[in-house]
């Protein structure tokens, strides 16, 4: 019986070994670099996101303004990137004249002095409206940005023919895969070059359209995401990458990055070698969508000299962190 013993632990250890070799970040390359940064919505008003749902007016709950920028517009989106974003997602609406609006909320009731489910009107009246109307930092006593987000609203077409040569991410809202297919046919129709510089996110239905009619734009959900991080710490240690995770749009929970095997190294090489890019979030708790890398105390959470992905909704702050900006560095 002796032997077996001997046997049976020398093989655990050999097998311990292998998974420890196969999985370790520290034989792994070092993909050097500055993180890459993605802009939420590039530069926004921020509010107090606590108890916020998916019906929550954020603009009555704006914290005191810091920049004149409300997101979703053009001048919004250039100053993400002329803060130091190299991505800088957006959301998306279709209009009943066949454009796709850039703006937040699922209804104009909110923000705008508008009413009514976004859409569900024309792109010529969405133009016409005030989508800084709504905002307030104290209570409805002021309205800063009233009177001056007039005609602000963009179309789709209008921030690729501004941006021609930056990367986005677009957020899809609905769950309505017809609303993915039209946008697949959006994107099929820029150049091979250009549409590879976009990402799409969004609801599993339209993402399954467009990941079906565009291959080559990568694209996450909600239910893809779950699935390539269940699958791949439940079998990433063998090295196969789940099909989920493949040409996809990768985003970690930070406090589920330990959990993923050959973090970070190994896991980025893994993931860039199948055409996926990852982006780390704050923490998810269970319950809503996590937030962003938004504070020093969280951008420290991240291993040394990391050069993925990170998404925040402090484009400024963190990319001085990062480096991203002239004259500044990490450290």
């Amino acid at each position: 019986m002796g032997w077996k013993l001997k046997f049976a632990t020398t093989a655990i250890i050999a097998v311990a070994a292998g998974v420890y070799i196969n999985n370790t970040s520290l034989l792994a390359p070092h993909q050097g670099g500055k993180p890459v940064l993605l802009a939420h919505r590039g530069m926004a008003q921020r509010f107090d996101e606590r108890d916020v749902k998916n019906d929550t007016c954020t603009a009555a709950r704006m914290l005191p303004p810091t920049h004149d920028y409300l997101d979703n517009t053009i001048p919004s989106m250039r100053a993400g990137f002329d803060a130091g974003a190299d991505v800088v997602e957006i959301d998306v609406h279709p209009t009943i004249d066949g454009e796709f609006a850039v703006f937040h909320d699922w209804t104009l009731d909110c923000r705008t002095d508008g009413h009514g489910v976004t859409r569900e009107q024309s792109m010529a009246k969405l133009k016409m409206l005030d989508i800084g109307y709504g905002y307030t930092a104290d209570g409805g006593k002021t309205f800063p940005f009233r009177g001056k987000g007039i005609g602000m609203m963009p179309t789709l077409s209008e921030v690729l023919a501004t941006f021609p040569d930056k990367k986005l991410l677009i957020n899809v809202k609905s769950r309505d895969p017809n609303e993915g297919e039209t946008l697949a046919g959006v994107l099929n129709a820029l150049p091979a070059e250009r549409s590879r510089a976009v990402m799409v996110y969004g609801g599993d239905e339209p993402i399954e359209a467009i990941r079906r009619l565009t291959p080559d734009v990568r694209t996450i959900s909600r239910a893809a995401i779950r699935s390539c991080l269940i699958r791949y710490i439940g079998y990433g240690w063998t090295g196969l990458v789940p099909a989920a995770c493949r040409n996809a749009m990768v985003l970690v929970p930070i406090n589920a990055a330990p959990w993923l095997w050959g973090w970070p190294d190994r896991f980025l090489a893994r993931m860039n070698g199948v055409n996926s890019a990852v982006f780390v979030l704050g923490p998810y708790s269970g319950g809503e969508f996590p937030t962003g890398i938004d504070t020093p105390e969280a951008f420290a959470q991240l291993p040394q000299d990391y050069s993925g992905g990170v998404w925040t909704n402090e484009i400024e702050a963190i990319a001085k962190i990062a480096g991203k900006v002239a004259g500044t560095s990490r450290d």
